[in-house]
């Protein structure tokens, strides 16, 4: 699951909260800025975790790849940089899923997941979920992925209509 600050984790909590207790380990994935976030996962893992079976998740952190209103030309230098950081991480993790809201940090982390099975390595399931903020049009992470996610779920139908590939599922967080 790849989280920051905000809106972002709340959302990618209340759908980590309906998961099914059978996807562990969980890894989280955040800016290595972002302490909001950490604050949050530790409080929900610790709220769904049987204290006998020992720590079920992870928490990882990789450059932020991109800023609220960064220019595009240094958002492509500050998301290749994540980019380093992310393969390496990803490459050792192995996923089966990468979960993801919007958070332009999950661009890179998918990117490295596709590459593993561009490499034959291994199929990792990316799953997007537009954020529910987005009502008429999809965030520069959506844009990016709307082609590469394997699932790319849309809140409001709108998007649905201007985006035919993704799945409209209503509000779900």
């Amino acid at each position: 699951m790849c989280c920051t600050a905000g809106g972002h984790t709340t959302e990618i909590l209340r759908l980590m909260e309906s998961l099914s207790q059978s996807y562990i380990p969980r890894h989280y994935v955040m800016a290595d800025t972002d302490q909001m976030s950490e604050d949050k996962i530790r409080s929900l893992e610790a709220s769904i975790q049987d204290s006998t079976a020992g720590q079920k998740f992870t928490i990882h952190r990789i450059p932020r790849s991109r800023e609220v209103r960064q220019s595009w030309s240094s958002s492509l230098l500050t998301t290749l940089y994540s980019l380093i950081y992310s393969v390496p991480l990803v490459f050792k993790l192995r996923p089966d899923l990468v979960l993801c809201n919007g958070p332009g940090t999950c661009v890179p982390l998918c990117v490295s997941a596709l590459l593993l099975g561009i490499l034959g390595l291994k199929k990792v399931l990316i799953v997007y979920v537009e954020s529910i903020c987005r009502v008429e049009t999809l965030s520069l992470s959506g844009r990016i992925l709307y082609n590469l996610a394997d699932y790319f779920f849309v809140q409001w139908s709108i998007l649905k209509e201007k985006y035919p590939k993704s799945i409209y599922i209503g509000r779900i967080v």
